[in-house]
């Protein structure tokens, strides 16, 4: 009985000792879901990039006289009036009658373009403005955005009207710049070519009292289905400051523009229905 005893004991000892090596062996063979291999995260396009940019375009389009322009943009104009012209005659803007002027809009965002804008100024309520594009690179055809005809709008307002954004959205598939947009650059292009001469908000002009709460300085938001909205405030606008609000969708096509005056345009005209509103600014840059 005592032998007995003794190896009943001594076997219990044995699978006592046997039992952790089973389990762990059950467990090696038994992946571990926390090694498991990751699978990477979904990459949303996005027409601009997420990252903050250094201050590369600044916050305001150059207004370059056409003294000051280069031998060779004055070359390109020259070579273009003709164009010009007809297409401004097309608009009903008589470009061969009068004294006409013109500055170059100097955009960093879309280089492979010159840019100008016209003006003829008979005097009160007989101004006439329009922008011009001029591609360098020879591939792209020359386009102008009527902005005013004798002091009236031809159709709609130029910043909202759905002409300018179609040229501009033109013109960006034409450019082919092979660097990636800097957003700031091109709402404030965008701005310019319809008339205004944008000058970006920064954070320090919203010290003290807030005369225009909505007045803020430059964001990026990009939803989680990539489309983004470009929100600025022009705080060079008369009588006073203009916000602005372009939506573009992920493949970076311009589908809606509006401005109104700082404090006064509703919050809802920032962000279209499809624009998730979860969607989080890009970090801002001085």
């Amino acid at each position: 009985m005592v032998r007995f005893r003794i190896l009943a004991i001594g076997l219990a000892l044995a699978f006592a000792a046997a039992v952790p090596s089973l389990l762990a062996q059950q467990d090696s063979a038994v992946p571990d879901p926390y090694n498991a291999r990751p699978v990477p995260e979904r990459i949303v396009p996005t027409p601009f990039p997420l990252a903050a940019q250094p201050l590369e375009t600044g916050r305001s389009i150059q207004l370059r006289p056409a003294g000051e322009m280069s031998e060779q943009d004055r070359l390109l104009e020259a070579d273009a009036e003709s164009s010009i012209a007809e297409r401004a005659g097309y608009n009903d803007i008589a470009f061969n009658e009068g004294k006409w002027s013109y500055e170059q809009l100097v955009c960093p965002a879309l280089p492979n373009h010159l840019f100008l804008r016209f003006m003829r100024n008979n005097g009160a309520g007989d101004v006439s403005v329009f922008s011009a594009s001029i591609p360098r690179n020879g591939e792209g055809h020359i386009r102008i955005i009527p902005i005013e005809r004798r002091s009236y709008s031809l159709f709609s307002p130029a910043p909202i009207n759905a002409l300018t954004i179609a040229a501009f959205n033109r013109i960006r598939m034409e450019d082919k710049s092979g660097a990636a947009p800097g957003w700031l650059g091109t709402g404030l292009c965008y701005a310019a070519l319809a008339g205004a001469n944008p000058v970006a908000a920064r954070m320090s002009t919203m010290d003290g009292p807030k005369k225009y709460p909505q007045a803020s300085s430059p964001i990026l938001q990009i939803s989680s289905a990539g489309d983004a909205v470009i929100l600025f405030t022009d705080m060079s606008a008369k009588p006073r400051p203009m916000a602005w609000s372009l939506i573009f969708n992920s493949k970076g096509r311009l589908l809606k523009a509006t401005h109104g005056p700082a404090g006064i345009m509703p919050e809802q005209a920032v962000a279209p229905a499809n624009i998730e509103q979860t969607a989080k600014p890009v970090p801002q840059f001085q």
